[in-house]
């Protein structure tokens, strides 16, 4: 797996990156690896992909609404 390395980040920004890594239970490294991979996002393929998957999964499936449940439920 390849590697990246994060040169001049001021005092302050590894300062809140290592409170919210741990706040998050993680390490400092998994913590910037997650908010990496989070900000690259998905690209189309990987979009398609997925949604074709769960087109595939739910193939079949009689689906109800869910409007009225909650609509009762907001009534309460």
């Amino acid at each position: 797996m390849p590697d990246i390395l994060v040169r001049g980040l001021t005092p302050e920004t590894l300062k809140r990156l290592k409170a919210r890594a741990q706040r998050h239970g993680r390490s400092l490294q998994s913590e910037a690896k997650r908010l990496l991979e989070r900000a690259a996002g998905a690209d189309a393929e990987e979009i398609a992909t997925m949604l074709d998957h769960w087109k595939q999964r739910l193939t079949g499936r009689k689906l109800t609404s869910s409007v009225d449940p909650i609509r009762e439920d907001r009534d309460r």
